[in-house]
């Protein structure tokens, strides 16, 4: 039973992972029009379980994204300079939508994982029951 609970720790670290990152993706897609907004980027990190030497996946640090902000012309924008310019996000939609897509089906990969595993240890124990 110990592969079990193993499988399913790991399971669902990978899902809380992608729903952090799920998270920070939206933030990003609701500030894509925010003026100095910088796009959040989660890391991940792998964890060693020091009792049973399970590796887990865990969100790390969040990063702003540091590329260059994109020059927006609106002179009548209340940030802008005297040559009509102000500074946008640095968000991309495109890219945003995308990573989103990703993380939905690395965690849609992780729930079906441990759904298949929780059956496994179900028909395991009726058949220890027997």
């Amino acid at each position: 039973m110990n592969a079990f609970s193993d499988a399913l720790t790991v399971t669902s670290s990978g899902m809380r992972a992608q729903a952090t990152r799920l998270r920070y993706l939206s933030e990003n897609i609701a500030n894509v029009d925010t003026a100095g907004y910088r796009r959040k980027l989660v890391q991940f990190d792998l964890q060693r379980d020091g009792t049973n030497g399970v590796q887990r996946v865990e969100p790390g640090p969040v990063n702003l994204d540091r590329s260059d902000l994109k020059s927006v012309y609106d002179p009548s924008h209340p940030l802008a300079d005297e040559t009509g310019n102000y500074e946008g996000s640095n968000v991309d939609l495109i890219i945003e939508l995308a990573d989103s897509r990703e993380a939905q089906r690395s965690y849609e990969a992780n729930l079906k994982m441990f759904e298949q595993t929780r059956k496994m240890s179900s028909a395991l124990l009726e058949l220890i029951r027997r």
